[in-house]
């Protein structure tokens, strides 16, 4: 179920063919999904690009989520390898399972600095199992496709709460002006009473009477969320910065909006 099935329209301008962020020519996603027992729920998402070398930018709200490969974006304005989304405390081995993983293709004098991101699962996840390992990027990888993608509790998103519901995977996409601009989220943040849709205050609605708040160390006042945006249109890297500073602020915020209201509506009960 996703927010259109429901006649839920955020925002004036239409999605591509499939609202995702796949609608962007040659953008792939892969997940790899862990769950195992009461306590595995994890995984680990791909972005992978078009091409070995785009322009880039990067912008944080503040420090949480982390992510690797930012200081070379920044330096060069310029991606150059997948990016891959997953739990905190398995940035480092699908890093290394990037690099590993473009070690095949490159020459020995290549190196790689790859993009990872993260946000923290360990409420319903035994985080420090480190479950993720190299041959789960490669699984992700090798699944990566166009078209509609899997949402919800999958990949990277599997463990992640949400204004206190279930969090996880989310895309969309709007087209402006014959150019496609696609959203990713990895959604692991805010309070319950802050959830908005379209304006309309959900949250204060939908309060811990009608679906209970997560139990454990949950408080609601934590967490974060990853934003990957893709797009055709010709942008140098500053003005790639500046789209993703609107992911948080203005326009572009429509397609992050609706890409959360899909992971929720998407993902499973705890």
């Amino acid at each position: 179920m996703r927010a259109r099935d429901l006649g839920i329209r955020i925002g004036r301008l239409e999605p591509g063919a499939a609202n995702a962020i796949t609608d962007v020519e040659g953008v792939h996603v892969g997940h790899t999904t862990l769950t195992e027992g009461e306590s595995v729920r994890t995984g680990v998402t791909v972005v992978v690009p078009p091409e070995e070398s785009l322009f880039a930018g990067a912008h944080r709200l503040n420090g949480n989520g982390e992510l690797t490969g930012l200081e070379w974006i920044r330096d060069s304005g310029l991606l150059t390898t997948p990016v891959a989304i997953t739990n905190t405390h398995s940035v480092g081995v699908v890093r290394d399972a990037l690099v590993a993983a473009a070690e095949h293709g490159l020459d020995d004098d290549r190196w790689s600095l790859p993009v990872v991101g993260e946000t923290w699962d360990g409420f319903l996840n035994d985080i420090n199992g480190f479950h993720v390992k190299p041959e789960h990027v490669a699984s992700a990888l090798a699944s990566a496709g166009r078209g509609p993608i899997e949402e919800g509790a999958v990949g990277g998103g599997t463990g992640m709460i949400c204004h206190g519901f279930k969090g996880g995977i989310g895309t969309a996409s709007r087209v402006v002006d014959g150019w496609t601009l696609g959203a990713l989220v990895q959604a692991n943040h805010g309070r319950r009473g802050r959830f908005r849709v379209d304006g309309a205050p959900v949250g204060e609605r939908i309060g811990a009477d009608r679906v209970p708040l997560p139990e454990l160390d949950w408080d609601g006042g934590t967490g974060s969320i990853i934003v990957v945006l893709a797009t055709d249109a010709p942008l140098l890297p500053g003005q790639c910065e500046r789209l993703g500073r609107r992911a948080a602020y203005e326009a572009v915020i429509d397609a992050v909006e609706e890409s959360i209201l899909n992971a929720l509506l998407a993902a499973e009960t705890m």
